[in-house]
């Protein structure tokens, strides 16, 4: 019962987990973009 309560758990904070993974692929995504648009420019 303790194992499937912290199964549970687990289960529940997954997704939070996996939306701040997006979010920090996005934003290296957009600080790559960034940093050739400023490769360019300095170029």
């Amino acid at each position: 019962m303790k194992f499937q309560k912290r199964f549970g758990n687990r289960r529940k904070s997954n997704p939070k987990r996996g939306l701040l993974f997006v979010l920090l692929l996005a934003f290296v995504l957009y600080l790559f973009f960034n940093t050739e648009k400023i490769l360019g420019n300095l170029l």
